[in-house]
């Protein structure tokens, strides 16, 4: 391991090696035929599968697992994009320039001429800027629900957590009932 950011030489070469190895596995003569019969949706179970025991890891504090369960889950974004080279339809090279190109648009007080931020002021400033990113690719903010963009394919409680947040940033957030109800009862009103 290297404390050098600059240093990309192994990460590199050991990247080059896992996507090598996908190569092989999905190669339709000498490859793998489990691997080699995957596509989108029958891999898709087990990159969610992956990114959960992430997160127990995580958990758990467990740095060995963590390492292990983070290769499980890159595999399976080389995994996706094998099949997607396959079809034409992108790279990981691509992949990895457009996490690259929105996190530098995402960051401008990282990496461009904006002065730096809070934390709140990062949140908000995120939020703006992934308006301009759905504005820029056709779908305008004001026709736009604050509910927009949550996955539908996300567990319900998870689903509904985040969509709890989305609807406090525009106001729907309580603490006490009795303002629940004031507020059922001017909905219920708007409709009636």
């Amino acid at each position: 391991m290297t404390d050098d950011i600059n240093s990309y030489s192994p990460a590199s070469e050991a990247m080059a090696r896992l996507i090598d190895i996908m190569a092989k596995l999905r190669d339709k003569n000498t490859g793998c035929a489990w691997d080699v019969a995957q596509n989108f949706s029958t891999i898709a179970p087990y990159t969610i599968e992956e990114a959960y025991e992430v997160a127990d890891a995580i958990q758990r504090a467990d740095m060995d697992e963590l390492k292990e369960e983070l290769g499980d889950l890159l595999f399976q974004v080389v995994f996706h994009s094998q099949m997607a080279r396959e079809a034409g339809a992108f790279e990981i090279a691509d992949v990895v320039e457009a996490i690259n190109a929105k996190m530098i648009r995402r960051h401008p007080h990282v990496f461009g001429d904006e002065s730096s931020r809070t934390e709140d002021q990062q949140v908000a400033a995120w939020e703006v800027i992934k308006a301009q990113e759905r504005a820029a690719k056709g779908q305008p903010e004001d026709s736009a629900s604050a509910l927009d963009g949550v996955a539908l394919a996300l567990p319900a409680l998870l689903r509904a957590e985040k969509l709890q947040k989305r609807a406090a940033r525009v106001g729907f957030d309580w603490t006490e009932a009795d303002d629940i109800f004031d507020k059922l009862a001017e909905e219920t009103g708007e409709v009636r």
